[in-house]
């Protein structure tokens, strides 16, 4: 069965949503995001996404406390991207908890960076790629770097690449549900990449189409906000997986 991944989005420490990456289209949650990250795990989720907004503003880890009080209270592995530009922000997020490190506009922009680190940190490394009209965006979403997302995954398989979070912008945060055809194309294409589905995941209806393609994982975050997806069900799916 498809793993749902929940997400949480982090400015100055709080929950967040943007839509399609937009910082001024942005809703603030109310609640601790490490007692949220606490109601996930306890729904017997594997891993949760988090993202440090802030970090992908300012192109460093900002919200690294917030990782070290989520990784001294769960037990369930946390994949956390956003700043992660150089190899001391590598080891920082490393250091502060997270088992997985999730980086995108170094594999776009500095790719033999990247490469080093598939290297040296293996598969506790992910690229992120997150795509806009059929090109990688980097920097915070602000930017394109140029470059396909068929291309940004081919040039890191020889490498070692074993995973990668591919993420529609123009369905993120939009509830529209998500761009089932790009992810099953992905995986025809490179079946040593475990791809994960994010953006437009609005109900479990989702979900269950996903994973009857035969995808593998899922990250899941306005629709849990907006409670279109209960913790329960979360919690039902987590368990029968």
């Amino acid at each position: 069965m498809i793993k749902i991944i929940p997400a949480i989005d982090l400015i100055e420490g709080r929950c967040v949503r943007l839509s399609q990456g937009d910082f001024s289209a942005r809703k603030t949650y109310a609640g601790d995001p490490v007692e949220l990250a606490r109601r996930y795990a306890d729904c017997g989720v594997q891993r949760i996404h988090v993202v440090d907004l802030d970090g992908a503003r300012s192109a460093r880890p900002c919200n690294l406390a917030t990782l070290e009080r989520m990784a001294t209270n769960l037990s369930c592995e946390l994949e956390w991207g956003g700043g992660v530009g150089s190899d001391e922000a590598v080891r920082q997020v490393l250091d502060a908890g997270a088992t997985h490190v999730i980086a995108g506009s170094v594999a776009a922009l500095q790719p033999e960076v990247f490469c080093n680190w598939l290297s040296e940190f293996g598969s506790r490394v992910i690229l992120g790629a997150d795509v806009r009209s059929g090109l990688v965006a980097v920097r915070g979403w602000q930017e394109s770097a140029g470059i396909g997302l068929e291309s940004l995954v081919r040039r890191f398989i020889p490498f070692g690449l074993r995973e990668c979070i591919v993420t529609d912008i123009s369905r993120d945060g939009m509830l529209g549900g998500p761009a089932t055809k790009l992810y099953v194309d992905l995986r025809e294409q490179f079946p040593a990449v475990t791809f994960t589905v994010s953006g437009g995941v609005a109900s479990m209806a989702d979900i269950e189409a996903l994973d009857a393609l035969g995808l593998e994982r899922v990250i899941v975050g306005k629709a849990i906000y907006e409670n279109r997806i209960a913790l329960e069900e979360i919690g039902q799916w987590s368990r029968n997986a």
